[in-house]
């Protein structure tokens, strides 16, 4: 970083920044733990001048003892860097979303085999874990038989997994599907030496008949959700050019170290990566020190103006996704009545709410098809667009929708029909800058229509997993799908990871929206089946009449309000590092929450220290 005479130089004291932000304490703590320089190359990156490289990244964790590493798909808490996890635990490959083409790396080739209903992994040869033995078959199959043992959505498509020798991986489908590719090549693989008894005790379950629902398949998910490694040094043995320094994970942040036996350390410039721990409000005042080089945070309007200011650049990746009103149908019933539903997103400005949110990266949602509006003219023909409701603002609508479901209007304040006034608590995760301006608009814009909404800020590793658990009555998580180009994905956020098929892993049914239902338009629909055939088959022509299908139903049951599309305002330092993307470079159509650029990048070499 630069050698300034305070961590914001001489034009903005610490003491302002925490005020125009409204930090608090643990900004103020953030700032005190990282002192005036990070890392050995200085106050950002570098080491171009022979001391070592180090990068310096944001993203909130966990910390322990509540968090651990216990690292598998689907367990809550564990100490998971996000897009930084790639770097330590190897993913068969990641995908260039506008060209549309893969790149190879814990994998050396994939393919399908349509009339075997097959799917064949092969594995690079000389991969090495980094207590040194090989990456072998049987890690891709004790992770793959974990998965399933936590839910993972890529087991509706599959029925087995087996090695036909050492480097190759046979998964057998119950009926091919083209989204079986991403999630099998996109999942990051870990250690059979961890994780290898639990995947021999999910086998014997599942070959003996049983699943997940009886008495054993319940208790093996309870045991391998519960299991904390006693030595998480010894027991979790990475793959990638990093690795966790076990001993710097302090409340403030934690650093990666080279792995020098990981795949692609030998082109990975940098020596060390130092993630600051915390979201939003934490984060922006090391951005504003220029302590950190790259993160995707979502940043308010007014801080991202700062950012600009301080000559710290901006990248708008699309996001493939944004919040969305989520309703508490199990206990809320008359949250049962789609015409309810469909008041509440008649009754908000869509385009206000992202505005006051994320202004230029928050744009209103159009289509309300269930997946990005960006993605909708590749999959749904001008036909099918036109028979998708838009639900502008209009509070007529919303008023006709309400009494049409017996609500009364007494004064300016809506009665439900049990008599009872219509307030609701609007939950969304505290920490979320952009989100929790949402839920307080949002709020606002029901109670001026005559809801009686209530805002109430959760902490983001909490509300969640009370959404999924049902301890709320609206809530904002999110819709759409940062994973996957395909829409497939974007419904299974929708109507799975909330609702019954996912919250179970937390004991709950989270919105409770059977999945099951009758439509005026396509009739009784089967949610579940419908978007699992959204992404069968291999022949993407004949998977457009099965999204369109998705899309449709998903438009007129309107489940969720999504409300508006994000694209990141991620901030990226360059005065140390060189090597981030051209505002037009293809790659910046990358989700940074799936296959981060930056990350792609890192791997090959081309984000790098200056001078190095």
């Amino acid at each position: 970083m630069n050698a300034t005479p305070g961590p914001f130089g001489p034009e903005l004291s610490r003491r302002r920044v925490l005020e125009i932000f409204g930090l608090g304490a643990a900004g103020a703590a953030v700032l005190a733990a990282c002192g005036e320089h990070s890392g050995n190359g200085g106050g950002g990156g570098g080491g171009g001048g022979g001391g070592e490289a180090v990068f310096n990244g944001a993203w909130p964790y966990q910390v322990p003892p509540k968090g651990h590493f216990n690292l598998m798909a689907g367990v809550t808490d564990s100490i998971n860097p996000g897009a930084y996890f790639d770097l330590i635990f190897l993913p068969g490959g990641m995908y260039y979303w506008d060209a549309k083409k893969w790149e190879p790396m814990l994998a050396e080739k994939w393919g399908f085999d349509e009339v075997a209903k097959t799917f064949t992994y092969t594995l690079r040869k000389g991969v090495k874990w980094s207590d040194g033995k090989d990456v072998t078959s049987q890690d891709v199959i004790s992770t793959f038989l974990c998965r399933r043992v936590m839910r993972q959505t890529e087991w509706q498509f599959l029925s087995k997994v087996e090695a036909k020798d050492d480097q190759t991986v046979v998964f057998t489908m119950n009926n091919p599907s083209s989204v079986v590719e991403r999630y099998i090549v996109r999942a990051n693989i870990l250690s059979s030496a961890t994780y290898g008894d639990f995947g021999k005790r999910a086998e014997q379950l599942f070959t003996s008949g049983k699943d997940l629902d009886s008495a054993e398949g319940k208790k093996l998910n309870e045991e391998l959700q519960a299991w904390r490694p006693k030595n998480a040094q010894n027991e979790v043995v990475t793959n990638g050019p990093f690795t966790y320094d076990y001993n710097s994970i302090t409340n403030a942040q934690l650093t990666l170290v080279k792995n020098k036996k990981g795949w692609a350390a030998d082109k990975v410039k940098f020596d060390k990566i130092t993630l600051y721990n915390g979201e939003t409000p934490t984060i922006t005042p090391l951005v504003l020190a220029k302590k950190v080089e790259y993160a995707t945070h979502g940043f308010p309007v007014a801080t991202e103006k700062q950012f600009i200011a301080k000559g710290i650049r901006i990248l708008r990746p699309p996001v493939y996704s944004g919040p969305a009103i989520f309703f508490n149908m199990g206990k809320q019933p008359e949250f049962k009545d789609v015409r309810v539903r469909r008041a509440f997103a008649h009754a908000i400005k869509r385009d206000e709410v992202g505005k006051v949110s994320l202004s230029d990266s928050g744009v209103a949602v159009k289509f309300m098809a269930g997946f990005s509006d960006i993605q909708v003219p590749d999959w749904l023909s001008s036909e099918d667009q036109g028979k998708l409701n838009h639900y502008e603002y209009d509070e007529k609508k919303a008023t006709d929708l309400l009494t049409q479901a017996g609500w009364k209007k007494q004064g300016k304040s809506w009665m439900k029909p049990d008599g009872t006034p219509a307030k609701y608590e609007l939950t969304f995760p505290s920490e979320y800058a952009d989100w929790s301006a949402t839920g307080a608009n949002v709020a606002q814009q029901l109670s001026d229509f005559g809801l009686g909404v209530t805002g109430r800020g959760v902490t983001f590793t909490q509300q969640p997993i009370d959404v999924d658990k049902g301890n709320f009555q609206l809530a904002i998580q999110g819709w759409g799908s940062s994973s996957s180009p395909h829409p497939h994905f974007a419904f299974v956020a929708d109507l799975f990871t909330h609702n019954i098929p996912v919250a179970a892993n937390q004991g709950g049914k989270g919105m409770d929206f059977p999945l099951k239902q009758d439509t005026d338009t396509l009739g009784k629909v089967d949610l579940e089946k419908a978007v699992t055939n959204a992404g069968e088959g291999l022949d993407q022509e004949a998977q457009k009449k099965n999204v369109a299908t998705a899309a449709v139903a998903f438009n007129e049951l309107l489940p969720i309000v999504p409300l508006y599309e994000r694209y990141g305002n991620n901030a990226a330092l360059e005065d140390h590092i060189e090597g981030f993307p051209a505002d037009d470079d293809p790659i910046l159509k990358n989700s940074p929450y799936a296959d981060n650029f930056v990350i792609m990048l890192m791997f090959q070499g081309k984000i790098r220290p200056k001078n190095s």
